[in-house]
């Protein structure tokens, strides 16, 4: 029986809001709640974790942002796509192809009132003036609005992503009055901050230092809208932070005793408590589920060198960083808070982000059909049941920057590489000639992923292998009708 077994009207107002609040670029070590040696104190994602369920084997579906935004309004996974590696810019065409289920779409057919704010990085069809000329006073096309959400405010790609330019709905909310300069020193060398970003067109609106608060009052405003009305609602909150540009508003700068990245994670969390602090003001706490998670792990541009120096490691014990197979690439912060319904515990079982697309489904009693959410397994048994012990999900597949993949069944997990795939030392070409092509590690005994076992294991190498090509040849890895991928 379905959660919300008893109550099958589609506007049925006991139905739950949802909110899901993305960081960008936030590492697993940064959360004091999941690191306690952490040297960043986040008391109001903490809150989420000692009020909820706390995920502590959650991973994105991608090392970087653009597949992990697909996974999660989708439910599959991005490498089925066209985008084989890497993550749209600005100005790419949109991903998510017309007539496919998204989260948003499911859940306003469920009765749902549906909105995204923030950071959007999944494309769409800017106006033409002529071959390569945006004409920023008409509308886009093929954007969230389309996508199911009946309101949208936010951007096209990262922060440090030109064109610098809100749209409201379909349509940008200024036009362009001036070149963002871009910045492009290194990070980790003299007078860098972080505060990295391209070279752009930007609106007269648009502010980099005010991104952040300026998406943290339409959320709020949103928020206190919709309150009162029957029908429930869905906000997908995709925050332009900690990612780069680093930029923490005055309040914010040097209050964490780190650095400019430690500052804004402190901001991040401030807005999480904002988010917090409206439900209560409306009364809707109780019947609200409320996630929050990353979109993948913390980036090098944290300075990851002066960090640990001061004794703080974003990915925590985990090796590498956002891009990475290695599980600081995707290993992230995740909980959900459910006052009316979920009982404070913690959930040591490996999930993913694409499993939310499923839950939501069950918990609105929407029945999905085999060409949606094809890599999506429902939590409602972790989130409900504290001693829950069946295992959710046979095995979980991990995607690099540069397209490489990993797979992890139970305590095993097989990289398809020689090196990390991404940042982190052995990045892609600079392996040894002479490392093997591939990588076993034993999560049990070493979390670090520091001591290659292919050799010694060529059986759990083997099924690892043939487990990958299934879930790749039958275009799904959840039990039903196989699947077309769309492209090889």
């Amino acid at each position: 029986m379905t959660v919300l077994a008893a109550c099958t009207s589609k506007t049925e107002k006991n139905a739950p809001n949802i909110i899901f609040i993305l960081a960008d670029d936030l590492g697993y070590g940064d959360i004091s709640a999941l690191n306690a040696d952490s040297k960043i104190n986040t008391p109001n994602i903490d809150r989420i974790a000692r009020n909820g369920v706390t995920f502590t084997d959650a991973h994105s579906g991608s090392a970087v942002s653009t597949p992990t935004r697909y996974g999660i309004l989708t439910g599959r996974y991005c490498w089925r796509t066209t985008l084989k590696s890497g993550v749209l810019d600005g100005y790419s065409k949109p991903l998510i192809s017309p007539g496919r289920t998204t989260m948003a779409g499911m859940l306003r057919q469920q009765g749902y009132h549906t909105a995204c704010i923030g950071k959007w990085h999944l494309g769409w069809d800017w106006a033409k003036k002529g071959v390569d000329s945006i004409d920023f006073a008409r509308p886009i096309s093929n954007g969230p609005v389309s996508c199911g959400f009946d309101y949208f405010y936010g951007f096209s790609g990262s922060l440090d992503m030109p064109p610098y330019v809100y749209v409201e709905n379909d349509r940008p909310t200024a036009l362009p009055d001036r070149v963002t300069v871009g910045n492009n020193v290194a990070v980790g060398v003299e007078g860098s901050d972080g505060s990295y970003w391209r070279s752009g067109e930007t609106a007269s609106d648009f502010f980099h230092e005010d991104c952040l608060p300026n998406l943290t009052r339409r959320a709020i405003k949103y928020i206190n809208e919709k309150a009162k009305p029957e029908q429930p609602f869905f906000l997908y909150f995709c925050l332009p932070a900690p990612h780069t540009p680093i930029l923490p508003v005055k309040e914010f700068q040097g209050k964490s005793g780190l650095n400019p990245y430690a500052d804004f994670v402190l901001m991040v969390d401030h807005v999480v408590g904002e988010i917090i602090r409206t439900l209560e003001i409306n009364g809707i706490t109780d019947n609200t589920l409320l996630v929050f998670a990353s979109d993948n792990g913390c980036s090098p541009w944290a300075d990851f060198p002066y960090l640990a120096e001061h004794g703080h490691h974003p990915s925590y014990v985990y090796r590498g960083a956002k891009a990475d197979l290695y599980d600081g690439g995707h290993r992230i912060p995740c909980m959900v808070q459910w006052p009316a319904r979920v009982t404070p515990h913690i959930v040591d079982q490996t999930i993913c982000l694409t499993d939310f697309m499923a839950s939501f489904a069950e918990l609105t009693a929407y029945g999905l059909k085999d060409n949606e959410a094809e890599d999506s397994f429902s939590l409602l048994p972790l989130i409900f049941h504290p001693n829950h012990t069946g295992q959710v999900r046979e095995a979980i597949v991990h995607h690099s920057i540069n397209g490489s993949f990993s797979i992890r069944k139970g305590p095993w997990k097989l990289l398809l590489s020689s090196g990390s795939g991404g940042w982190s030392s052995p990045r892609p070409g600079e392996e040894s000639p002479d490392a093997p092509k591939i990588q076993l590690y034993d999560m049990r005994t070493d979390v670090g992923e520091k001591l290659n076992v292919q050799d010694k294991y060529p059986e759990v190498t083997a099924e690892l292998q043939s487990l990958l090509t299934k879930y790749i040849n039958e275009g799904r890895s959840t039990p039903g009708i196989t699947q077309r991928n769309d492209s090889e």
